[in-house]
């Protein structure tokens, strides 16, 4: 890899931005591509599936053999409300590998010893949110059913384009938030991204199956979403 192209892998790996390089195996010839550019590109649908899939790999192409390497972002998942559904929910997201944070400032919910091994940030959204630099690359996650603690986070999370975004609550309640959002100048297409009443539809019933079914639609939203 030239310079110049290692300098813009670097650069876009550091803005948390996904890139690829592709890689002709019979020629040795590499290029970049920024996710930004990936529509434009001849092998749009091959550079799409592999952000998806955020694997490098192998792929046949009518330019012949390439070799397909990804750097995308590390996931990240951002919980406001320290409760029982977030006591399941962070550690199986560790597992699948997202780096977890919970806010809420509560601090008889929001201590170590309920959610070991998990940062935990026990102030008010305005406060906590902005270090933990949240972006596309970020499933945000509101379940206090305190609106004081659940509109500012979730207000953070439409205005930096979280991938993912869910708030839970029945269907009247999530009705009372579209209004004060609105109220708060966010158009309907902006709400519309909240995922509300939160998850598949599994009947879950239980914190630890409310979990699942999050962390299900999360990962759902994160692979069938377009590449870029």
């Amino acid at each position: 890899m030239q310079l110049a192209e290692l300098q813009t892998v670097n650069a876009e790996r550091a803005a948390r931005r996904a890139v690829l390089v592709v890689t002709d195996i019979k020629g040795g010839a590499q290029r970049v591509v920024k996710a930004a550019d990936v529509a434009a590109d001849p092998l749009k649908e091959v550079l799409q599936k592999r952000l998806r899939l955020g694997k490098s790999g192998m792929e046949e192409t009518p330019e012949g053999e390439v070799f397909v390497t990804v750097h995308v972002p590390s996931a990240k998942l951002v919980i406001t409300g320290a409760v029982h559904i977030s006591q399941a929910l962070a550690p199986m997201a560790k597992m699948l590998g997202y780096d977890v944070a919970v806010v809420d400032p509560r601090t008889a919910f929001a201590s170590p010893e309920r959610f070991p091994d998990v940062k935990v940030i026990a102030e008010w959204p305005d406060v906590a949110l902005p270090p933990l630099g949240v972006d596309r690359y970020t499933a945000f996650v509101a379940l206090t059913h305190d609106p004081k603690i659940d509109d500012p986070a979730l207000k953070h999370a439409l205005e930096r384009d979280c991938f993912y975004i869910g708030a839970l609550g029945s269907r009247k309640t999530h009705a009372k938030r579209v209004d004060r959002l609105k109220q708060n100048g966010f158009d309907e297409a902006a709400i519309g991204r909240i995922h509300a009443p939160i998850g598949l539809d599994i009947d879950a019933v239980s914190p630890p199956e409310i979990a699942v079914a999050i962390l299900g639609e999360i990962t759902a939203t994160l692979r069938r979403r377009d590449g870029a």
